[in-house]
């Protein structure tokens, strides 16, 4: 069983979907740690309810992102992971963060990239006129929101939709689709190569596995 430890900000919804998926055998894995930066937020609770270990880490109390990252990082190892998950993990990270776990980092992200790198992702779909949105789930590397998609779900994009309606559609995708790849992962199907994202010895195209 593969060590994972999962970064949260917030709620904790797609952590959750992949603890459960974890302790209904569906991933080859076990979430061993929960991380936030932000104590006392709904994730850590959830994680502790699940009989989880989790730490708190405020970025506040460093002066830098580099000397965060370096702490962040010291604390990652000290759980032996085999594979990091941020989930709703609300901070920009180092390069040199990124490089340490590079090939063992996997990032969700609410557009089909690389449409809407960042934030209010939602929103600017909607502002964009766009017909159809949705999730992609991604190796992380240096560049933000840009590492190799492994996976997309695709949602579509109603009339009268606000940002809310679009968000709630997008999470349950969400929740479908992260531990899947995570249980790739763990099982050794997919892994990152010089050439990007490979599941099953093929290489993924721009859009990942589900690219139409």
């Amino acid at each position: 069983m593969k060590r994972i430890v999962v970064l949260i900000s917030g709620s904790g919804t797609n952590m959750q979907a992949l603890v459960e998926a974890c302790q209904a055998g569906k991933v080859a894995g076990q979430v061993v740690a929960v991380i936030s930066n932000k104590a006392e937020v709904a994730g850590l609770e959830k994680a502790a309810a699940a009989g989880i270990a989790t730490a708190v880490l405020s970025h506040r109390e460093f002066a830098t992102r580099e000397l965060y990252d370096a702490q962040l990082q010291q604390l990652v190892d000290s759980y032996q992971p085999d594979l990091v998950v941020l989930a709703g993990f609300m901070r920009i990270l180092t390069a040199d963060f990124t490089r340490h776990y590079h090939g063992r980092m996997l990032n969700i992200h609410p557009s089909l990239l690389p449409k809407y790198k960042g934030v209010n992702t939602h929103q600017r779909a909607l502002d964009a006129g766009d017909e159809e949105h949705g999730v992609s789930v991604h190796f992380v590397t240096e560049e933000l929101d840009g590492g190799p998609v492994i996976l997309q779900a695709k949602v579509p994009i109603f009339a009268d939709d606000t940002a809310a309606d679009l968000q709630a559609r997008v999470h349950t995708q969400e929740h479908a689709i992260y531990p899947l790849v995570v249980h790739w992962f763990c099982s050794g199907r997919l892994h990152l190569s010089a050439a990007g994202a490979v599941l099953d010895g093929q290489l993924l195209g721009p859009a990942g596995y589900a690219e139409d």
